[in-house]
């Protein structure tokens, strides 16, 4: 029953919401029952009671503090966060806490009009019986984009931008005389002016290029990466710098450095690549003509891109700011200016070029006898793609074949040896496009990984742990610095064990076992038993699935924690200087800490890895839109037909399919489904209907018909085919 107040009634309801406001409005002050009860004019004793007994919830539910037996506050440790805020085209905004946690829905009269990726101060708001956990914006503490890219609408008297995804809550105003020539329905970048308020919820904007039409493949490819404030440009003053490095190796170059020239050396490479950045070379160092048993010294050889590249520089600083090369479906956008990517750093065959090496003297069981760190200079002897090595490793033919075999069972035994100490296994296929000189997708396929690609994945991964615990681990490496320096790590987390818990959950109706408990070891033993047990099994999508799923995110950290999936204790990016720019930072400690200098400035370096880990993400987030949209375009010649495919996805809004044959995925969305009425059952990865308890399954096959594919949404729609 509600309590009267002044001849009304107040429920505790309304009750609860008229304290949650008064605290929230001044959020550092404490107050007396006295001063609440008479700022909320409280004015009977069945209310006064009431507030006491809901002040109380809120205090046990953590959103209140008692500061004495009669005064509350709000209780900012944990009700005042700071973190990020995500916007979701259906309303379910969220607020994601610094640090990790568990994401906060955010209602639209709640947000402050606050833009995707936009960091926010939030409070937390009471949770009352039955209720989900739920945040207020109360100041938006900085933008992540101040330019938005969409299409233009020009009308009459005023014109306005659409944005892609429904990014922002209002289309964004653009004065005329600020369109810079822009047309109804082009393509462009506008940089926002005005940002929403109480007295206009409206953003202002001004163009600042107008990328095109809309439908050209280059516009189109600009429009992903303006999207994510990604350059589709070089700035014409680096790349003049760029220009002035000379590519003449000096007398002096080849006096300070160890000379690998006349060693056998190869790049093995994707057929499409034009920057090398790794090498590897072989020799025997054993007298015998046989050398059964012998001794090999192999050398893991990178581009010395630290040579050029000097810190500070007006190059270096616009590699910060990219981090990485973004590979698109049709074009790179590379991290460093052609002339040094494509040119002076590149590995190309029969040409000088300076490195910096892991040498390795190993046996044909891959057992390392000896290593040096080195910088050098090679000549590479031959330039392979992956397809031509892999017929010289299944037909034990053809150029130096001999060497070819060698690094290959050295490279097999690295990786037995990897996942008996516990690696997870997942071999992941990726989609690639062939594309027309219009960039239209003509064809679409998947590649596997095979002998080839692993046998460069592995002599790449084992110089990356090593120069780790030559850094890492001083104590334990006898070669390692005399005391733990400031380094950049590749980090990787160990898996959610909700996540996990969950996978467990899902496999053990289905006879499998999991361990979700016990050392890393064990656990990603019982990961590898459990994905191995289900190999050409119906259920190995959805295991696949779901255990990529429980697993965190790598990154950059001078904090290392190791490297759970590939289960190294220490390890870090060093053969790839020319795409990413960790491996850069990792090549200036090594020559610092050779050269015997002191330890870096922690704090700086740890910046920098934020801004690596968070460019990489954004990278493929841009890349997967790409594959999106040429994977949309290349099913719009399919429309009507049918397909086998199998269930990757389920969501409420229906489920997704992705298509046997080519990996392309589109969504038969719930109001396709028209047989029944589903229920969403998040928990166990399906939909149940609840008249006739048909279940679509993550991992079920499942045959479609293709019904549409919008290009502007990059939105491919299928139906459930009826044969």
């Amino acid at each position: 029953m509600g309590k009267k107040k002044g001849g009304k009634r107040l429920s505790k309801k309304q009750v609860a919401d008229a304290l949650q406001g008064f605290f929230q409005a001044s959020p550092n002050e404490a107050f007396s029952l006295k001063q609440i009860f008479k700022a909320l004019r409280l004015d009977t004793h069945p209310l006064k009671m009431l507030a006491i007994d809901v002040m109380d919830e809120m205090t046990w539910d953590d959103y209140l503090s008692k500061t004495s037996d009669n005064h509350y506050r709000l209780n900012l440790k944990t009700q005042v966060q700071e973190g990020t805020f995500v916007r979701k085209a259906n309303g379910k905004n969220s607020f994601l806490p610094d640090g990790g946690g568990t994401p906060i829905f955010v209602s639209e009269r709640n947000s402050m009009y606050a833009n995707n990726g936009d960091r926010v101060r939030v409070a937390l708001m009471a949770r009352r019986q039955n209720h989900i956990k739920e945040a207020m914006v109360t100041e938006i503490l900085s933008h992540k984009m101040d330019q938005a890219v969409g299409t233009l609408k020009v009308e009459k008297d005023f014109a306005f931008l659409i944005t892609e995804g429904n990014i922002f809550v209002h289309d964004i105003l653009i004065p005329k005389k600020k369109l810079k020539g822009g047309k109804d329905g082009q393509k462009a970048v506008v940089r926002i002016t005005q940002w929403p308020s109480k007295e206009s919820k409206n953003m202002v904007g001004e163009v600042v290029d107008v990328l095109g039409e809309q439908g050209d493949n280059t516009v189109e490819m600009h429009a992903i990466l303006a999207q994510y404030g990604l350059p589709y440009k070089y700035p014409k003053n680096v790349e003049e710098a760029a220009e002035k490095i000379s590519a003449d190796i000096t007398p002096q170059d080849l006096e300070e450095r160890e000379d690998f020239r006349q060693v056998f050396t190869c790049t093995i490479d994707p057929r499409d690549a034009k920057d090398f950045d790794d090498a590897l070379s072989i020799r025997s160092l054993t007298t015998s003509e046989s050398n059964k048993g012998g001794v090999y010294e192999v050398g893991v050889h990178i581009a010395d891109v630290s040579h050029y590249v000097k810190e500070g520089s007006v190059i270096d600083r616009e590699a910060v700011k990219r981090a990485t090369s973004v590979y698109l479906v049709d074009r790179t956008i590379p991290m460093l200016p052609e002339r040094l990517c494509n040119f002076i750093c590149s590995l190309r065959p029969n040409e000088d070029k300076l490195c910096y090496s892991v040498i390795f003297v190993m046996d044909e069981a891959a057992n390392i006898k000896s290593w040096h760190l080195a910088h050098t200079v090679i000549r590479s002897d031959r330039r392979y793609c992956y397809e031509e090595v892999q017929e010289i490793l299944m037909n034990k033919k053809g150029d130096n074949a001999d060497k070819l075999m060698m690094l290959d069972k050295m490279a097999k035994a690295l990786r037995e040896r990897r996942f008996k100490n516990g690696a997870v296994r997942f071999d992941r296929e990726e989609l690639h496009f062939d594309v027309d000189e219009k960039g239209h997708p003509t064809r679409c396929y998947f590649k596997k990984s095979n002998d080839a690609t692993q046998l460069i994945e592995e002599f790449m991964l084992l110089a990356n742990r090593t120069v780790a615990e030559y850094i890492g681990n001083p104590s334990g490496n006898k070669k390692g610095v005399k005391s733990k320096k400031t380094f950049v790590y590749r980090v990787h987390d160990q898996p959610d064990p909700q996540k996990l818990e969950s996978l467990r959950q899902v496999v053990a109706p289905l006879g499998y076992k999991l361990k979700t408990s016990g050392t890393r070891g064990a656990i990603s033993k019982s990961l590898n038993s459990l994905m191995e047990s289900a190999q050409g099994k119906g259920e190995q999508k959805l295991i696949e699935t779901v255990a990529l799923r429980s697993m965190m995110k790598a990154k950059y950290s001078t904090h290392n924690i190791g490297h759970y999936g590939l289960a190294f204790d220490y390890y870090t990016h060093f053969t790839s200087p020319i795409r990413r720019y960790p491996d850069t930072m990792v090549h200036r400690l090594l020559t610092r800490y050779q050269n015997g200098g002191r330890s870096a400035n922690q704090d700086h370096y740890e910046e920098l890895c934020e801004q690596s880990s968070q460019m990489e993400q954004t990278a493929q987030f841009a890349e997967r839109d790409s594959i999106k949209y040429k994977m949309v375009e290349f099913m719009g010649d399919y429309v009507g037909q049918k397909f086998d495919g199998h269930i990757s996805g389920i969501q409420s809004y229906g489920i997704y399919v992705e298509i046997d044959e080519n990996h392309c995925e589109g969504l038969v969305g719930m109001r396709d489904l028209d047989d029944d009425y589903y229920d969403y059952d998040e928990r166990n990865y399906q939909l149940v209907g609840r008249r006739h308890h048909r279940k679509y399954r993550l991992g079920d096959p499942i045959r479609i018909q293709v019904a549409r594919a919008n290009v502007e949404k990059r939105q491919l729609d299928f139906i459930i085919a009826d044969d």
